[in-house]
């Protein structure tokens, strides 16, 4: 599904590890974009934890469009929603969390196990990184050797990522821009290279254009 707003997700996967009186819980964080790859993920997290006692999850995909979570066997409301509310929290989207619990054989309340879901969700959040995906214009742009530098410090400031280089007897570079650096990019190379270079639009998508552990 195309995004048609920004919005802040995880890049890759991450993990972290909370114990509360002998009980482990294993939290994991990945990026999925639609609702059939969240399900993926967590059959997946299922598998390889097969022994655990529980494996709650929660997601936000589509865009936010679409949230879903599960208990999985603990008592309502201290697993599943606590992790949403943390997702939703951090405000991100197209990402799923699992919680595997691995039962240490003291029971915690629905009040420990809440701050325990949460806490393993948060942490897994903190150990990801985040980055700002924008509706992204893609272009092709061919220039000589000589023009290749200057090219690509002029699309690295305005705010566009390379993607790819194809070096042949020209050099052939594809790159995004943010949709609204466009209009500025396209006078600045028509200015700098007096009309020689001409940028064509292939595409348009959702992009990353932001990274880090904070927004």
């Amino acid at each position: 599904m195309e995004q048609t707003a920004g919005y802040v997700t995880v890049l890759n996967e991450s993990s972290a590890e909370y114990s509360e009186k002998r009980s482990r819980f294993i939290a994991v964080l990945k990026h999925c974009e639609t609702e059939e790859d969240a399900t993926e993920f967590i059959n997946k997290i299922r598998i390889e934890n097969r022994d655990a006692r529980h494996n709650c999850y929660a997601y936000s995909v589509c865009g936010g469009a679409v949230k879903r979570f599960s208990d999985d066997g603990e008592p309502h409301g201290t697993a599943g929603k606590p992790m949403l509310d943390i997702i939703d929290g951090e405000k991100l989207c197209n990402v799923c969390v699992v919680v595997t619990r691995y039962f240490g054989g003291v029971l915690l309340g629905t009040g420990g196990l809440v701050r325990a879901y949460s806490k393993a969700a948060k942490d897994a959040v903190k150990a990801s990184s985040r980055v700002i995906m924008l509706p992204c214009t893609v272009f092709s742009c061919t220039c000589s050797y000589a023009e290749t530098e200057r090219l690509n410090k002029l699309i690295a400031a305005n705010g566009g990522t390379v993607t790819n280089s194809d070096y042949g007897e020209f050099v052939e570079i594809r790159f995004y821009l943010p949709d609204d650096k466009k209009e500025a990019f396209l006078k600045k190379l028509c200015e700098d290279f007096s009309a020689g270079l001409t940028a064509s639009e292939i595409g348009r998508q959702s992009c990353p254009v932001s990274v880090g552990g904070e927004i």
